[in-house]
């Protein structure tokens, strides 16, 4: 069953939402070449730790860090550690928060320095997708016309979408019901209701869809070693348009750092 939030959970995911937004801003200070990606993880801990929130991957199923950081041909769930950011790179940042009980997750990925044009046009296809996506968070709507429309637009433009990763409800834990897949047939599964709490997050290949977990036992990488993007939303189904309660993490959408 997907949960309704109540009156009360929607104002205490806005209040972590906030705080999550807050943790992209203060990574985004932090974003150029030479910086570690365990020193982004440091500085995401802090600001969520100061906010009186937890940071919601810490321990989660064994993960280690506050925040997962994927370089290039990662796709998603990069360790930080001593690894530095380098000029050309695509650096995908993916964030949860805790905050009274109530989980928010986010992700947005971002050019360090001078990227290739084929790099960018992958970013931004896949940003792209997530909002077209998101505008059909809606409530009647099929749940499986998000991850068509999805797929549709991602495969339009010569890109895969990942199919072993999905997004997820979000609220009262870290994962609920429903999963929600990036591709698949329009006007399938359950209708949205107003009060469910959705993690919309296409994963983009820019070549083949398929991939593989690297020996550390959480880095997802592209299966061809070609970059992938990833942008994620926490977003609450209203009865009217859908409220992005993560909306702050696009204020720079440009997304390039250069130091």
């Amino acid at each position: 069953m997907i949960p309704i939030k109540t009156e009360d959970e929607k104002e205490a995911l806005r209040r972590s939402a906030a705080l999550l937004v807050r943790t992209f801003q203060a990574v985004e200070t932090m974003l150029k070449p030479g910086v570690t990606t365990g020193e982004l993880d440091e500085i995401a801990n802090d600001t969520i730790i100061s906010g009186k929130g937890l940071p919601a991957f810490k321990d989660y199923n064994g993960y280690p860090s506050t925040i997962c950081v994927s370089i290039d041909e990662q796709v998603v769930h990069g360790i930080p550690g001593t690894v530095r950011l380098r000029n050309g790179n695509l650096v995908s940042v993916d964030i949860g928060v805790n905050k009274e009980g109530l989980f928010t997750d986010a992700a947005k990925t971002y050019a360090i320095g001078d990227v290739s044009p084929e790099k960018r046009r992958l970013m931004e296809t896949t940003y792209q997708a997530l909002h077209r996506g998101i505008q059909h968070c809606r409530k009647d709507t099929h749940l499986s016309d998000i991850s068509h429309l999805i797929q549709q637009f991602v495969e339009s433009r010569g890109y895969s979408v990942v199919r072993e990763l999905v997004g997820h409800g979000i609220g009262r834990a870290m994962h609920e019901e429903p999963q929600i897949p990036n591709f698949g047939p329009a006007h399938r599964g359950p209708k949205l209701k107003e009060g469910m709490v959705l993690a919309i997050e296409p994963m983009v290949n820019l070549g083949l869809e398929g991939i593989k977990i690297l020996d550390d036992g959480w880095t997802v990488v592209s299966s061809d070693g070609s970059p992938s993007a990833h942008f994620e939303h926490t977003v609450l189904v209203t009865g009217g348009r859908p409220e992005i309660l993560t909306l702050g993490i696009d204020d720079n959408q440009s997304g390039s750092f250069n130091g």
